[in-house]
């Protein structure tokens, strides 16, 4: 065993950099787990395993592009033994790779490979938090444009907003599973005590962060209902609004229209056609009637 563990940070590593780092003998799945390609936007699913002498991780923080209004998938993966640690950090196409730094500057020179692995799930729940976050402010920003915008915009980005949502369940649930595996102490070496007492309860911070960010997804699932409501009512209360002015319209119409059918009845004797100003009388009555219904609905408050 070597003095002072190591922590090997790859990205998109070949496969002779993963022989050259990797213990000797790695299961065929874990193998294949650390070459396949990031392709999927909320796959594989986020796990912790044992191996035998090492330990396989498999994480994948979801990242928001707020100014895009997107969000896509960084995958981070790691081997641990009793002496290194190694990280295998995959390239979302056309993306940035989720960066260990904050996570490697947070150890200590003589920490073990145990605490390493907290560092690294430290920071993936720390990651999730900041989704959140950043998804709160984005659902806030809908909400003040769905009186702005129109429906059929406000509601595309509210389908994507769900969307991600459950995207982001997708993987926040196991990520928070695997993690409690180590609180329970279910992940372990053959040989060596990777977690010890310690690095489990460094683990159970992790885990509350993991915790917090489910319910704040719960909280912000919530809000995208409610932001969806609203969009609801403000339709409603537009095609009302559509419904009052036509309204308006065919009451106003209403009067004029039986007067004007009262004086096209095809009768013989009626008085004012023979009045030389009959045809001012007709239009006297459209417009009086017209201008009576008008002063009472502004009296009744209904324009």
């Amino acid at each position: 065993m070597a003095d002072v563990p190591r922590w090997i940070d790859l990205i998109d590593p070949s496969d002779d950099e993963l022989h050259a780092h990797l213990p000797e003998h790695v299961h065929a799945t874990a193998l294949a787990a650390l070459r396949a390609p990031h392709v999927h936007d909320d796959e594989p699913r986020p796990r912790i395993e044992t191996h035998g002498d090492y330990v396989l991780g498999v994480f994948l923080v979801p990242v928001a592009v707020q100014s895009e209004d997107r969000v896509y998938y960084q995958e981070i993966d790691f081997v641990a033994t009793a002496d290194t640690l190694v990280s295998v950090s995959k390239t979302p196409p056309g993306e940035h790779p989720f960066d260990p730094k904050p996570a490697k500057e947070a150890c200590r020179v003589h920490d073990e490979v145990g605490m390493f692995v907290y560092h690294l799930v430290d920071e993936v729940a720390e990651r999730y938090l900041d989704l959140v976050d950043d998804l709160d402010d984005e659902i806030d920003e809908l909400e003040d444009r769905v009186a702005a915008e129109s429906p059929a915009v406000v509601g595309k980005r509210l389908r994507e907003l769900r969307a991600d949502l459950r995207g982001i369940r997708r993987t926040l649930t196991p990520t928070r599973d695997a993690v409690h595996k180590v609180v329970d102490n279910r992940v372990e070496l053959d040989e060596d005590d990777l977690f010890p007492r310690d690095v489990e309860i460094a683990f159970g911070d992790a885990y509350d962060k993991l915790l917090r960010a489910t319910e704040a997804l719960e909280s912000s699932r919530d809000a995208v209902a409610g932001v969806r409501d609203y969009l609801q009512g403000k339709i409603s209360n537009d095609q009302n609004d559509v419904m009052k002015r036509l309204t308006l319209i065919a009451s106003l119409l209403l009067v004029p229209t039986f007067i004007v059918g009262l004086y096209g009845q095809n009768f013989r004797h009626i008085p004012e056609l023979s009045w030389a100003f009959g045809y001012w009388w007709s239009w006297g009555w459209i417009l009086a009637t017209t201008a009576g219904q008008l002063i009472f609905f502004r009296w009744k408050r209904w324009i």
